[in-house]
């Protein structure tokens, strides 16, 4: 920016605004992230994975898939030159500093390791619905175990953590395998990286073209509405076909009727065969765990990463999100993962299995929000009280100070407004009640105590203010020394936590 010479420093301000896909977050709102995470943290602490804690920079080329360009080097990731001119990015997610960590510390680690995650990561991209430059995700991976069980187990663990977020009825996990995927390309004559790449990306887009856009994209190409042409794989009308054939398997509860749907498909292929038996076993495993019709085979699954080997998985939810115009929203993934067995081999030359989940903690806050899941209009503030001098101030703070003692959260308002503005600031932060120490009360012992949710539901009723005056809905006093009583006695009837 060229500065005005005629015009002050002093008077020259930025505009207050954040940057796209910076979302800034506050009450309700950043605090369903925090307990997306508490909540998942047990979860995984129960299956035995230990948390690790990794820096938010990693070296470029430590980020496999994702290192820039060299003459780009913010091409997909937030990059920054370090004084030793090597380039450092912020992280991609949490499996490239995983397999780095894993690498750097293979000799000391206990084998299998097993490692939950969580924190932010960033991504240079566009902005969307769900879709942030900055955002929190929640993992978990178990690094060293070649066993289709260890997949099993991310899956059964990704559900019951879904369940203690109570979304048990709210999303299923869908399980492919991209070994399968080989298979199917190897029956359709898919040769090189580019043309796999590009059919793979076709079979992403089932869900969003259809079966008549994935045709075009695996065979000359596609003209969207725009106008805009996408190259296709260019397969033979007999390599398009056994594609379809594969993704017109359907996704069924039985686990077991889709393996015996697939055998046919996959016309005896040596990476069709293993990833069946995989299968087989995950479906054992799964049984064992006791997971049901949660957890289905769907052959449509193809993770974008392209790390991914083995076993895939991913879940969205089914419930109807909408935007604040009341659009429907489509909000993609909140949990995926699978088994990515070359990622350490990047920085050892040697094969390391591991397997893993992710769960796209800002998304599925996001989502909830859209779906109205997450109980943020019903969150709970804090109990008030109301401060009507300053020479009764040290009485105010030691009634917020007891109700603290007893776990209950409390706060005195600090500002400078009048009584009805103070309730008014207690009603905004949603608080239970209402505690009023004025001159009479703190003379007296006592104590006023405001529920105000009884408040909120009689005024439903009472339309003339007199009456409301009159009637004081919700209103007691009592003695001090039963304040923090008769405030958990409220907080226990309310139906809002």
């Amino acid at each position: 920016m060229i500065e005005d010479a005629s015009i002050p420093v002093e008077d020259i301000r930025p505009e207050a605004r954040a940057p796209r896909g910076f979302a800034d977050r506050r009450g309700p709102e950043a605090l369903s992230e925090r307990r997306i995470v508490q909540t998942l943290a047990p979860v995984y602490e129960r299956w035995g994975f230990e948390p690790l804690e990794t820096g938010a920079f990693e070296y470029a080329d430590a980020l496999g898939k994702f290192l820039p360009d060299a003459d780009r080097p913010n091409e997909g990731v937030f990059a920054l030159q370090d004084d030793d001119d090597q380039w450092m990015a912020l992280r991609y997610d949490l499996t490239a500093p995983l397999a780095r960590y894993a690498a750097q510390n293979w000799e000391t680690l206990p084998k299998p390791f097993r490692r939950y995650a969580y924190g932010p990561v960033w991504r240079n991209e566009k902005p969307g619905p769900g879709r942030f430059r900055e955002f929190w995700q929640c993992d978990a991976d178990t690094v060293g175990s070649d066993r289709p069980e260890a997949d099993a187990e991310i899956v059964a663990m990704a559900l019951e953590g879904l369940d203690a977020l109570g979304l048990g009825d709210q999303a299923v996990v869908k399980i492919a395998s991209r070994k399968l995927v080989n298979g199917v390309l190897e029956a359709a004559g898919v040769s090189g990286a580019a043309q796999t790449l590009t059919v793979l990306r076709a079979v992403d887009k089932l869900d969003r073209l259809g079966m008549e856009g994935v045709t075009l994209l695996l065979g000359e190409g596609r003209l969207d509405e725009s106008g805009d042409f996408t190259k296709g794989a260019g397969l033979s009308k007999s390599g398009i076909d056994a594609v379809l054939a594969f993704l017109s398997v359907p996704s069924e509860a039985d686990r077991s009727a889709v393996l015996n749907a697939l055998d046919p498909v996959l016309g005896g292929t040596r990476a069709g065969a293993e990833g069946l038996a995989d299968l087989q076993k995950i479906d054992a495993a799964l049984r064992a765990f006791g997971v049901g019709a949660a957890a289905r085979f769907d052959p449509a699954v193809v993770r974008g990463l392209e790390y991914y080997t083995g076993a895939v998985f991913e879940s969205e939810l089914v419930a109807d999100t909408r935007d604040d115009k009341g659009r429907p929203v489509r909000f993609g993934s909140i949990v995926g993962g699978g088994r990515y067995d070359g990622l350490v081999a990047r920085f050892t030359g040697q094969e390391v299995p591991a397997t893993g989940a992710s769960f796209g903690v800002s998304r599925l806050a996001a989502a909830l929000r859209a779906a109205k899941l997450d109980g943020a209009e019903a969150a709970r503030g804090p109990v008030v009280v109301i401060a009507f001098s300053d020479e009764d101030m040290p009485d105010y703070m030691a009634a917020a100070a007891d109700l603290r003692a007893a776990g209950v959260r409390a706060e005195v308002y600090l500002g400078r407004a009048g009584m009805k503005a103070q309730m008014k600031y207690a009603d905004r932060r949603n608080a239970p009640a209402a505690i009023l120490l004025g001159g009479d009360e703190i003379a007296a012992g006592q104590v006023t105590i405001k529920d105000l949710d009884a408040g909120r539901a009689a005024a439903v009723g009472i339309a003339d203010n007199e009456a409301w005056k009159a009637a004081r809905p919700g209103q007691q006093t009592i003695n001090r020394a039963d304040m923090v009583k008769a405030v958990k006695a409220i907080i226990e009837a309310s139906s809002i936590k």
